[in-house]
């Protein structure tokens, strides 16, 4: 007569609530466009479909809320990733600026 084997019964393993995955631990940065009197709408949308590789529609929803709203938060990001997309912006002479979220 065969044995039949017991089933394998593992300990519970208590999960640490406080466990969250790294970017909930990590603190957000805010990339923010603002309005200025200088860019042309058209040149705003052609920046941020560089920059963040945006369709088009996606690119000019933002370029509208900059210009209706003064400003528009295009993306959140690590401190390295949105001082980068900052730098982006600003080098197509764009007044962008970073803050944490």
């Amino acid at each position: 007569m065969a044995e039949i084997a017991e089933p394998l019964v593992l300990p519970e393993i208590e999960q640490d609530e406080q466990t969250k995955s790294k970017e909930s631990l990590e603190p957000g940065y805010l990339v923010i466009c603002w309005d200025d009197p200088v860019n042309l709408m058209d040149f705003v949308t052609h920046v941020f479909q560089a920059v963040f590789a945006w369709a088009k529609p996606k690119a000019e929803f933002h370029m509208r809320q900059v210009h209706n709203q003064g400003k528009s938060v295009l993306t959140r990001e690590s401190l390295e990733k949105a001082e980068h997309f900052v730098h982006q912006l600003q080098k197509y002479s764009l007044h962008a600026t970073m803050e944490r979220d």
